[in-house]
Protein backbone atom coordinates (compact mmCIF):
# COMPACT_ATOMS: atom_id res chain seq x y z
CA UNK A 1 0.00 0.00 0.00
CA UNK A 2 2.60 2.21 0.71
CA UNK A 3 4.80 1.31 -2.79
CA UNK A 4 1.48 2.48 -3.96
CA UNK A 5 0.99 5.72 -2.19
CA UNK A 6 4.32 6.46 -3.53
CA UNK A 7 3.82 5.91 -7.16
CA UNK A 8 0.87 8.03 -6.84
CA UNK A 9 2.70 10.85 -5.54
CA UNK A 10 5.43 10.27 -7.78
CA UNK A 11 2.97 10.82 -10.51
CA UNK A 12 1.74 13.76 -9.04
CA UNK A 13 4.46 15.51 -8.36
CA UNK A 14 5.44 15.33 -12.03
CA UNK A 15 3.36 17.67 -13.07
CA UNK A 16 0.79 17.26 -16.59
CA UNK A 17 3.69 16.34 -18.81
CA UNK A 18 2.83 12.76 -17.20
CA UNK A 19 -0.20 12.28 -18.99
CA UNK A 20 1.32 12.55 -22.42
CA UNK A 21 3.87 9.61 -21.16
CA UNK A 22 1.19 7.73 -19.73
CA UNK A 23 -0.56 7.66 -23.31
CA UNK A 24 2.42 6.48 -25.11
CA UNK A 25 3.31 4.02 -22.43
CA UNK A 26 -0.33 2.65 -22.95
CA UNK A 27 0.01 2.91 -26.41
CA UNK A 28 3.40 1.05 -26.74
CA UNK A 29 1.81 -1.99 -24.50
CA UNK A 30 -0.98 -2.75 -26.82
CA UNK A 31 1.28 -2.63 -30.08
CA UNK A 32 3.78 -5.10 -28.47
CA UNK A 33 1.11 -6.88 -27.26
CA UNK A 34 -0.80 -7.29 -29.76
CA UNK A 35 2.10 -8.08 -32.23
CA UNK A 36 3.51 -10.47 -29.86
CA UNK A 37 0.26 -12.91 -29.89
CA UNK A 38 -0.28 -12.02 -33.43
CA UNK A 39 3.47 -12.97 -34.36
CA UNK A 40 3.34 -16.11 -32.54
CA UNK A 41 0.28 -17.37 -34.60
CA UNK A 42 2.16 -16.68 -37.55
CA UNK A 43 4.74 -18.78 -36.44
CA UNK A 44 2.54 -21.33 -35.04
CA UNK A 45 0.36 -21.36 -38.35
CA UNK A 46 3.06 -21.17 -40.67
CA UNK A 47 4.88 -24.71 -39.40
CA UNK A 48 1.74 -26.31 -39.51
CA UNK A 49 1.22 -25.48 -42.95
CA UNK A 50 4.11 -26.67 -44.34
CA UNK A 51 3.54 -29.84 -42.40
CA UNK A 52 0.69 -30.72 -44.50
CA UNK A 53 2.49 -30.20 -47.10
CA UNK A 54 5.47 -31.42 -46.74
CA UNK A 55 4.39 -34.63 -47.55
CA UNK A 56 2.69 -33.79 -50.86
CA UNK A 57 5.78 -32.12 -52.22
CA UNK A 58 8.20 -34.74 -51.01
CA UNK A 59 6.43 -37.30 -53.25
CA UNK A 60 6.12 -35.09 -56.24
CA UNK A 61 1.95 -34.45 -55.96
CA UNK A 62 1.93 -30.82 -56.54
CA UNK A 63 -1.50 -30.72 -57.47
CA UNK A 64 -2.47 -31.95 -53.85
CA UNK A 65 0.37 -29.78 -52.35
CA UNK A 66 -1.81 -26.93 -54.45
CA UNK A 67 -4.72 -28.02 -53.06
CA UNK A 68 -3.58 -28.05 -49.16
CA UNK A 69 -2.22 -24.55 -49.59
CA UNK A 70 -5.62 -23.13 -51.14
CA UNK A 71 -7.73 -21.38 -48.70
CA UNK A 72 -4.44 -20.82 -46.24
CA UNK A 73 -4.21 -17.63 -44.79
CA UNK A 74 -0.84 -18.38 -43.97
CA UNK A 75 2.25 -16.51 -45.24
CA UNK A 76 3.81 -19.61 -46.08
CA UNK A 77 0.61 -21.04 -47.70
CA UNK A 78 0.67 -18.13 -49.69
CA UNK A 79 4.27 -18.62 -50.78
CA UNK A 80 4.07 -21.64 -51.64
CA UNK A 81 0.76 -21.26 -53.89
CA UNK A 82 2.06 -18.94 -55.50
CA UNK A 83 5.09 -21.26 -56.48
CA UNK A 84 2.97 -24.26 -56.87
CA UNK A 85 0.98 -22.55 -59.52
CA UNK A 86 3.47 -20.81 -61.34
CA UNK A 87 4.76 -24.22 -61.99
CA UNK A 88 1.61 -24.77 -63.51
CA UNK A 89 2.93 -23.16 -66.42
CA UNK A 90 6.62 -22.72 -66.06
CA UNK A 91 8.68 -25.59 -64.92
CA UNK A 92 11.84 -23.18 -64.97
CA UNK A 93 13.34 -22.41 -61.64
CA UNK A 94 14.13 -19.01 -62.21
CA UNK A 95 10.27 -17.98 -62.97
CA UNK A 96 8.81 -20.42 -59.74
CA UNK A 97 11.70 -18.36 -58.04
CA UNK A 98 10.77 -15.00 -59.07
CA UNK A 99 6.64 -15.56 -58.21
CA UNK A 100 7.16 -17.27 -54.67
CA UNK A 101 9.82 -14.07 -53.93
CA UNK A 102 7.15 -11.81 -54.91
CA UNK A 103 4.42 -13.41 -53.01
CA UNK A 104 7.28 -13.11 -50.05
CA UNK A 105 7.77 -9.41 -50.36
CA UNK A 106 3.84 -8.80 -50.43
CA UNK A 107 3.78 -11.11 -47.12
CA UNK A 108 6.96 -9.21 -44.94
CA UNK A 109 5.19 -5.86 -44.03
CA UNK A 110 2.25 -7.52 -42.74
CA UNK A 111 4.98 -9.31 -40.22
CA UNK A 112 6.61 -5.83 -39.63
CA UNK A 113 3.62 -3.62 -39.55
CA UNK A 114 2.86 -1.39 -36.37
CA UNK A 115 6.34 -2.86 -34.51
CA UNK A 116 8.62 0.31 -35.58
CA UNK A 117 5.99 2.49 -33.83
CA UNK A 118 7.37 0.98 -30.87
CA UNK A 119 11.03 3.16 -31.20
CA UNK A 120 9.08 6.26 -32.10
CA UNK A 121 7.15 5.51 -28.97
CA UNK A 122 10.10 5.62 -26.63
CA UNK A 123 12.01 8.61 -28.20
CA UNK A 124 8.67 10.34 -27.98
CA UNK A 125 8.36 9.50 -24.24
CA UNK A 126 11.79 10.56 -23.70
CA UNK A 127 11.78 13.89 -25.32
CA UNK A 128 8.40 14.78 -23.27
CA UNK A 129 9.91 13.78 -20.15
CA UNK A 130 12.41 16.46 -20.72
CA UNK A 131 10.32 19.00 -22.04
CA UNK A 132 8.26 18.53 -18.99
CA UNK A 133 11.65 19.13 -17.11
CA UNK A 134 12.98 22.31 -18.78
CA UNK A 135 9.49 23.59 -18.15
CA UNK A 136 9.15 22.83 -14.40
CA UNK A 137 12.80 24.61 -14.23
CA UNK A 138 11.66 27.64 -16.17
CA UNK A 139 8.26 27.56 -13.59
CA UNK A 140 10.88 27.07 -10.98
CA UNK A 141 13.15 29.75 -11.66
CA UNK A 142 10.16 32.49 -12.18
CA UNK A 143 8.37 31.27 -8.82
CA UNK A 144 11.88 32.08 -6.88
CA UNK A 145 12.34 35.70 -8.61
CA UNK A 146 10.26 36.96 -5.44
CA UNK A 147 11.13 35.01 -2.79
CA UNK A 148 12.65 36.01 0.47
CA UNK A 149 16.71 34.73 -0.55
CA UNK A 150 16.45 32.91 2.46
CA UNK A 151 14.14 30.41 1.65
CA UNK A 152 15.33 30.22 -2.40
CA UNK A 153 17.53 27.56 -1.99
CA UNK A 154 14.79 25.04 -0.10
CA UNK A 155 12.02 26.21 -2.87
CA UNK A 156 14.31 25.73 -6.15
CA UNK A 157 15.78 22.16 -4.76
CA UNK A 158 12.05 21.06 -4.17
CA UNK A 159 11.10 22.45 -7.22
CA UNK A 160 14.01 20.94 -9.33
CA UNK A 161 13.52 17.58 -7.71
CA UNK A 162 9.73 17.69 -9.07
CA UNK A 163 11.25 18.86 -12.30
CA UNK A 164 13.29 15.86 -12.64
CA UNK A 165 10.54 13.57 -12.06
CA UNK A 166 9.17 13.56 -15.52
CA UNK A 167 12.76 12.90 -17.52
CA UNK A 168 12.58 9.60 -15.13
CA UNK A 169 8.94 8.87 -16.02
CA UNK A 170 9.96 9.08 -19.54
CA UNK A 171 13.15 6.75 -19.28
CA UNK A 172 10.80 4.76 -16.94
CA UNK A 173 8.29 4.28 -20.22
CA UNK A 174 11.38 4.29 -22.85
CA UNK A 175 13.90 1.69 -21.67
CA UNK A 176 10.75 -1.07 -21.84
CA UNK A 177 9.28 0.02 -25.32
CA UNK A 178 12.68 0.23 -26.54
CA UNK A 179 13.56 -3.40 -24.98
CA UNK A 180 10.39 -4.87 -26.36
CA UNK A 181 10.95 -3.46 -29.91
CA UNK A 182 13.87 -5.32 -29.89
CA UNK A 183 12.01 -8.41 -29.28
CA UNK A 184 9.39 -8.08 -31.41
CA UNK A 185 11.91 -6.88 -34.30
CA UNK A 186 14.03 -10.54 -33.47
CA UNK A 187 10.86 -12.26 -33.81
CA UNK A 188 9.70 -10.64 -37.11
CA UNK A 189 13.59 -11.87 -38.56
CA UNK A 190 13.18 -15.35 -37.57
CA UNK A 191 9.85 -15.59 -39.14
CA UNK A 192 10.67 -13.72 -42.26
CA UNK A 193 14.28 -16.02 -42.39
CA UNK A 194 11.85 -19.26 -41.71
CA UNK A 195 9.78 -17.90 -45.09
CA UNK A 196 12.88 -17.47 -47.08
CA UNK A 197 14.14 -21.04 -45.76
CA UNK A 198 10.88 -22.55 -47.10
CA UNK A 199 11.40 -20.74 -50.31
CA UNK A 200 14.98 -22.48 -50.55
CA UNK A 201 13.37 -25.83 -49.46
CA UNK A 202 10.51 -25.91 -51.83
CA UNK A 203 13.44 -25.20 -54.96
CA UNK A 204 15.52 -27.56 -53.72
CA UNK A 205 12.78 -30.15 -53.54
CA UNK A 206 11.52 -29.12 -57.40
CA UNK A 207 15.37 -29.67 -58.40
CA UNK A 208 15.36 -33.38 -56.60
CA UNK A 209 12.30 -34.42 -58.54
CA UNK A 210 13.72 -32.92 -62.03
Amino acid sequence: MEALQTVIKFFQQGGYFMYPIVVMLALGLSIAIERYISLSRARRNNSRTWEQVTPALQAGDYQAALKECEGQDTAVGKVLQAGLERLQTSTERNDVEMSMEETLMESIPQLEKRTHYLATLANVATLMGLLGTIIGLIQAFTAIANVNPSEKADLLSASISVAMNTTAFGLMVAIPLLLLHAILQTKTTTLVDSLEMVVVKFLNALGKQA
